[in-house]
């Protein structure tokens, strides 16, 4: 099966389209969103050259399922999911801002840490934690929404005096950044998994705060086993991860690190395949459902085409 990596479609009423790293956004009349998750596949902030078969749909429906898990917390922006790989929504106007909340003292935090910074964003850290120990309780740890290449630490002290997101909104940000990171824990744990950290957008629309885009998908999050986990911890080895860290471990290996005359190592039919049904193992874990691959007797691009067309005579 290929993967679709990417696509222009002409909706009716489509106003503009947004190609992001992974998924291709069609604005519809300026009310809504079509959000088809391709295959693409990005690391290091960067795209790679070749997608993996099933990756768009396995992101589509974990990021589904959570939000519809997690509607009672905040309003978001899902209306329907027309197509395996396609959620239509509401167009909101997005917070300049990404909500990163941390339970564990791991990836840049850790390696902020490890250099003696003893303060993220603003939040103190405390002294003589180890890697991957577990946070007193969850801090957040905002980045700023870079347009272009990386995404920047900031504090909510800054944030509120620059006047990114107002002092009653960003509270409310955090409140709900805080009520989905315990949800999603407690699902996580069920599944013997702990939900490491993650990260949350926020829109709004009609003055209404709605959680946008994908939540605790494995490119969003990252999930230790549960299983293990302490002792692994006493014993200062690597925990087990449930996340895309493995496509970076492979990357470094090969001598890549989204760095200025790097070059992206070959991807082998091999290691796509790898990818795609690591991917599949990801979503089968977080979810707890069994995977069922979108086969169909058409081309991929037309039933999106289809579904969606048909989901937008009935709106």
């Amino acid at each position: 099966m290929k993967a679709i990596t990417r696509t222009d479609f002409k909706f009716p009423g489509q106003v503009s389209v947004y190609h992001g790293k992974v998924r291709d956004v069609y604005n519809i009349n300026n009310q809504f969103l079509v959000m088809v998750v391709t295959d693409r596949i990005s690391a290091f902030d960067v795209i790679l050259p070749k997608g993996i078969p099933y990756k768009g749909q396995v992101l589509n429906q974990i990021a589904n399922k959570f939000l519809d898990a997690t509607a009672d917390i905040v309003p978001n922006w899902k209306i329907a999911s027309p197509d395996p790989m396609v959620t239509v929504g509401h167009l909101c106007e997005p917070f300049k801002v990404e909500m990163v909340v941390r339970g564990y003292l791991t990836g840049h935090a850790w390696r902020e840490y490890k250099s003696g910074k003893r303060s993220l964003c603003g939040v103190l850290l405390p002294e003589g934690m180890r890697e991957h120990q577990k946070f007193p309780k969850p801090i957040i740890t905002p980045t700023t929404k870079a347009e272009e290449g990386h995404d920047e630490d900031i504090s909510r002290e800054e944030i509120i005096a620059k006047g990114i997101v107002n002092e009653a909104d960003y509270y409310l940000l955090e409140k709900y950044a805080l009520a989905l990171f315990e949800r999603g824990t407690q699902m996580a744990e069920k599944m013997g998994l702990i939900l490491v950290d993650t990260k949350y957008e926020f829109g709004k629309k009609d003055g209404q705060i709605y959680l946008i885009d994908e939540i605790h998908t494995p490119d969003s999050s990252r999930y230790f086993y549960l299983e293990g986990y302490k002792e692994r911890l006493d014993k200062g080895e690597e925990q087990r991860q449930l996340s895309k860290e493995f496509v970076r471990e492979w990357l470094m290996a090969n001598g890549f690190q989204g760095k200025d005359g790097q070059k992206v190592p070959d991807m082998t039919s091999d290691f796509i395949e790898q990818v795609s049904n690591r991917y599949i193992e990801l979503y089968e874990k977080i979810t707890g459902d069994r995977f069922h691959k979108a086969h169909s007797d058409e081309d991929i691009l037309n039933r999106i085409e289809k579904n969606v067309m048909h989901f937008l005579q009935t709106m």
